[in-house]
Order: structure tokens, then C-alpha cells, then sequence
């Protein structure tokens, strides 16, 4: 008969931190949120560490070179989605290696022949003030001009106004040349009273953008994560169909981690992709690999070779891979579970392997908990799609702007190269959807927020660094009665829009 596993599988919402003894000295201050993402030994100096356990998804709506970028400036780490060509995914690999500090690609480009109505639809869409002017409306063509709001007003102008009667001209603007140091781009844009300055080369195409606002960025980060070349550091998701081009070509490209992407990892196609990454490269390639739920499949893929393991089936926000097939378990089960095989395997040989909780973070405090329970990091979808740097459209619907947010298991992904089923190729079902997420602003200012929440509770917990509280965390569970008292109950809540004399 079938084996039954008697123990409740159970959600980060049905625990709670209880608080340990706060010293004076433990405040947010000096809390150290940096953690090792891939296998070490040991007392071993040679760690892969970032300075934030945030890791966004490996997903279409998620990761892309410029939540890359964003990422890595701000201590964590994103994992290029895979699921779209070798070509593209090492192309926006290669431009986070490339990207230098205050110099932007333009993500906001059109022609001369486009129209008013074509200018407000891209900006909406990507959320960007400045919208660059080529021959060919690409990033890297012949600049013939900027539009800004200053060069159109909605009363006077109609919507089929074509841009180069509108545009500021390309013989009007002030221009850097390509070798251009940061610091002389800024000069130049205070000494002239600039908002923006194009870089150019002598064939006056355009390379990237320097604006005022970023004056000092670099400033504003001392927790980036950059390699050996003071590049940001950025990983990618790989499947186990084409690996042996695809990991080569991204080795090429400049990738720091791989991940193999896939909603069960407790298979035998996961394992023999490792052990062809590690006889083909060495341990110098670093590869995490999952997702799994329980010791069984940790240890299977942690003796295969991988790096780091990923955990949580079935419990991101748009899947539906419980619902569909009747697989998972809850997100702090499987973890919990995990972790105690992770931590007997550490003590039985030496070799720490992190572990990434991938899944289940519904609120903030679902990171404390996640990292509490022994996670070493965490990955996440939706968290991240509501950013100004995930590449979901921004679109308004009923009055409310939102973002474009899509699984990879969903019929739009058309991601079948993640299901390690030996079938066609094809998706045959969904297990996940299409959907929308709240509007939420920049990744900057929303991480600040969830940082310092995580430091908050770590200090209430008497912990300044993540395996001080994975050491020290204590958890109980919480009755459905206790929910209901921990949030705003018995009141009738004030609406925040009125103004109160």
C-alpha cells in the first residue's frame, strides 16, 4: 500500500517567531543579511556569498537583464529566465556584465515616423520619463532625437502628431562620446543644466544614457554584488534538454551561478545534468538544482553534485500544480524537513549546501520565517513582478495600475523544457496561470521596506546575521483564532485618504 505521511503539511502563515533577549547592541544597524548560495566546506574562506537572501525567480515576468542589474545593485541576485533562446538568454547575460554603474541602455525607443499616441503607449508601458529618438527605433541606432514631457503638451498637440515634428532634435542636444568616464558624463550634464545625456560614437549611434537623477547612484549601494571585475554578479536558469549548448554558451557569456529550472527536481534527468556540468567544467561551475520536498530528494541532488537546492513545489502565487496533479507539500514543511537533512548532512561530512525556499512568501514576514527555518536564501516571483524592473507590461485595469505576471507553467510561458518528463514537445496542461499583480513602484524603495522589516525581527530575536537566527529562531505554531488576533481586528479602520484637522 502507499506510504502516508502522517505529519500536517503546514504554511509559513501557521507559525510565528517568538522573541529571544535583545541586546543593546543588536539593532538593525548591525545586522548582516550576508549569506553563501552554493556548497562549501567547512571553515572554507572560499565562499559564494550575496550581501541580500533575495533571489527573483527564474520566470518570463520576472527576470530579465534589468531586474539583473537592479538586483545585484541592491545585494541579491536574479537567475535569467531560460526559457527563450541560448542566443537571447546570453545576450542579456552579457549586458549585465557589461552594464556600467550610471550608464543606461535605453528601453525606451522609437522612429521619427511614430506618433504622439505611440510616445504615451511605450511610456506607459515601461514606465520611463525619456523616450530616445533612432533611425531604426532601436537601443543601438543613429540618435535623430529625445522626447521628454517637456516636448509636448496633450492640449495642443493631437495624438497622431508625428515625433520629428515634436521631438528635441538631434542638432539641440548636448551629447557625450562613447569612453566617456562616469564622472566627466555628470559634469557635463551640471555644467549644461542636462536631465539626460546620450552617449554616442563617432557614427553618432547611440549607447547608452546618463542621467541627472543617478548622480549618485553608485552611492546608494554599497551592498552590490560584483565579481572579481567589479562586474555585476548575475546567474541563469538552465533545462535538461539542450544544457550541453546552452551551459557553455552562458559560461561564455560571462554567467557567475546556473540553476536548472524545473517544477520537480527529484528526477533522474536533473541528476545526469549535473554530473555532465561537473565532468565537462569542474567545480569551478556553480549549479543549483531542485525544486524538491522533502530529505529524499535533497540528498539525491545534493550527492549528484548540486550547489544549492531549491524547495517548494505548488506554492507560488500563479501555480497550479497542486490543483492540476495532486503533488507538493507546504512550504514550511518541506523546508523544515529539508533543513534537518541539510544540517545532518553538514555535520556528517563537512559540506554545507544552502538552501533556496523558493515559494509560499506571501508577506514579509514569510522571509524572517523562511530564512528562521533554515533557509539560506529565498526566490521569488511575485514579489518581484510588481516592480518597475520586471519586464511584465504596466497596464490599467478598473482604475488600478498593474503588472503583467505569467508562470513559466502557464500556455503563454510555453515553457516545456522545465517538466523533465521525457515527453513531447509540448505542454499538454497548465500548472499555472496568467495573471496581474499590484502596481507597487520601484524595487529600491519596496526593498528597503522588506530589508529592514527582516532586520527588525532578526534584532527581536537576539540574531545579527542569518545563521545566528537559524541557530536561535524559535517558532511555534499558531492557532487559526491566533491569525485572526494578530492582525487589526474589533475596530473599524480609519480611511487613510481623510484628512483629519
Amino acid at each position: 500500500m502507499a506510504t502516508y505521511i502522517e505529519q500536517i503539511s503546514r504554511t509559513f502563515n501557521e507559525f510565528l517567531l517568538i522573541p529571544n533577549l535583545t541586546h543593546k547592541d543588536c539593532i538593525p544597524d548591525n545586522v548582516s543579511l550576508k549569506t553563501p548560495i552554493t556548497r562549501y566546506k567547512r571553515d572554507s574562506k572560499q565562499k559564494f556569498e550575496i550581501n541580500l537572501p533575495f533571489a527573483s525567480a527564474i520566470m518570463q515576468s520576472v527576470s530579465d537583464d534589468v531586474m539583473a542589474v537592479s538586483l545585484a545593485q541592491r545585494g541579491g541576485i536574479s537567475f535569467i529566465y531560460g526559457s527563450q533562446s541560448i542566443e537571447k538568454q546570453c545576450d542579456m547575460v552579457s549586458r549585465v556584465k557589461k552594464y556600467k554603474a550610471g550608464f543606461v541602455v535605453s528601453k525606451c525607443n522609437l522612429t521619427v515616423e511614430h506618433t504622439l499616441k505611440d510616445v504615451l503607449n511605450l511610456k506607459e508601458k515601461t514606465g520611463h520619463s525619456t523616450c530616445v529618438i533612432t533611425h531604426d527605433g532601436t537601443e543601438n541606432g543613429e540618435l535623430m532625437g529625445i522626447v521628454t514631457s517637456k516636448d509636448y503638451r496633450l492640449t495642443r498637440h493631437s495624438l497622431g502628431e508625428k515625433v520629428k515634428d515634436f521631438m528635441t532634435p538631434m542638432s539641440q542636444l548636448i551629447c557625450g562620446e562613447v569612453g566617456i568616464t562616469l564622472s566627466q558624463a555628470n559634469d557635463l550634464i551640471w555644467d549644461n543644466k542636462l536631465n539626460c545625456l546620450p552617449i554616442i560614437d563617432n557614427q553618432k549611434k547611440l549607447h547608452y544614457l546618463v542621467f541627472r537623477k543617478d548622480y549618485s547612484e553608485h552611492k546608494k549601494n554599497p551592498l552590490a554584488n560584483l565579481d572579481q571585475h567589479k562586474r555585476y554578479i548575475v546567474g541563469a536558469g538552465i533545462n535538461t534538454r539542450d544544457y550541453r549548448e546552452r551551459v557553455p554558451a552562458l559560461l561564455g557569456a560571462g554567467v557567475d551561478i546556473l540553476c536548472i529550472d524545473s517544477s520537480d527536481g527529484f528526477t533522474e534527468w536533473q541528476k545526469e545534468t549535473l554530473q555532465y556540468i561537473k565532468k565537462e567544467y569542474g567545480t569551478k561551475v556553480k549549479v543549483g538544482a531542485g525544486n524538491i520536498v522533502d530529505k529524499e530528494g535533497f540528498l539525491y541532488l545534493a550527492q549528484a553534485g548540486a550547489d544549492f537546492v531549491k524547495v517548494g513545489i505548488g506554492g507560488g502565487s500563479i501555480c497550479i500544480t497542486r490543483e492540476q496533479k495532486g503533488i507538493g507539500r507546504g512550504q514550511a514543511t518541506a523546508l523544515k524537513e529539508v533543513v534537518e537533512a541539510r544540517d545532518k548532512l553538514y555535520k556528517e561530512t563537512d559540506m554545507y549546501i544552502p538552501i533556496c525556499s523558493d515559494g509560499g512568501i506571501v508577506h514579509d514576514n514569510h522571509i524572517t520565517l523562511a530564512l528562521a527555518m533554515g533557509a539560506d536564501f529565498v526566490m521569488m516571483g511575485r514579489y518581484f513582478a510588481r516592480f518597475d524592473e520586471s519586464p511584465g507590461k504596466k497596464m490599467n485595469i478598473n482604475g488600478k495600475h498593474v503588472k503583467e505576471y505569467w508562470a513559466e507553467g502557464s500556455n503563454r510561458a510555453r515553457n516545456w523544457q522545465r517538466y523533465d518528463l521525457g515527453g513531447e514537445d509540448k505542454l499538454s496542461f497548465e500548472e499555472g496561470v496568467d495573471s496581474y499583480v499590484p502596481y507597487a513602484g520601484s524595487l529600491r524603495d519596496n526593498m528597503i521596506s522588506s530589508v529592514y522589516k527582516i532586520k527588525s525581527t532578526m534584532c527581536n530575536c537576539g540574531a545579527t546575521t542569518i545563521k545566528e537566527l537559524h541557530n536561535k529562531a524559535r517558532i511555534t505554531l499558531v492557532s487559526e483564532n491566533s491569525i485572526y488576533e494578530g492582525s487589526a481586528h474589533d475596530v473599524e479602520l480609519k480611511n487613510r485618504n481623510i484628512n483629519i484637522d
